[in-house]
């Protein structure tokens, strides 16, 4: 199925110089970069967060409980009055 993309004349060059410096036509070039594109995993996105939520929930688990046993809530509030 062949779709129309609409781009400046500018865009149009810029895009036809990538793909003659990759040796290939246009059409080539820009169908072997959506491949790469959709094909990319998304995953090392998803380990970043992960390892940022162990590292928040290790950091959590050694902090000690309020001596007082205010939340964080309570200590807003109260600087508030």
């Amino acid at each position: 199925m062949a779709r129309t993309i609409e781009l400046s004349d500018k865009s149009a060059a810029l895009l036809t110089r990538h793909a003659a410096a990759h040796g290939k036509s246009l059409q080539a070039w820009l169908e072997d970069l959506a491949i790469e594109k959709t094909q990319s995993d998304p995953r090392p996105k998803r380990g970043k967060a992960r390892a940022a939520a162990q590292g928040i929930l290790a950091l959590q688990g050694q902090v000690k409980p309020d001596p007082e046993g205010w939340t964080v809530r309570q200590y807003i509030d109260h600087g508030r009055r």
